[in-house]
């Protein structure tokens, strides 16, 4: 799965929408590339978060590669960023 470029609330509730067929259609672990990520608000830590969730009820694991130090220092702050286990993110955890 290829985050874009922007994730805002309008985005990531389309992305959202999507993510059960993206899961459903592959195996193994789900891997998020979030390295188009520049303009994006707490509604993408939500999106991680969902897709992890179902990601994990299908029996698939979950990894996010290449977030920029920004969604990591977010998501720190929220207290998930053990959950999303941020890769490539630039920042000390």
């Amino acid at each position: 799965m290829k985050l874009p470029a922007t994730a805002t609330l309008d985005e990531t509730a389309a992305l959202a929408q999507a993510l059960p067929a993206e899961i459903a259609a592959g195996s193994g672990t789900l891997t998020v590339d979030a390295r188009a990520l520049a303009t994006f608000d707490s509604s993408a830590i939500a999106l991680l978060l969902q897709a992890r969730r179902l990601a994990r009820a299908a029996g698939r694991g979950f990894a996010v590669h290449g977030a920029p130090p920004k969604l990591a220092e977010l998501a720190t702050l929220y207290g998930v960023v053990e959950l999303l286990s941020l890769e490539g993110a630039g920042t000390a955890a």
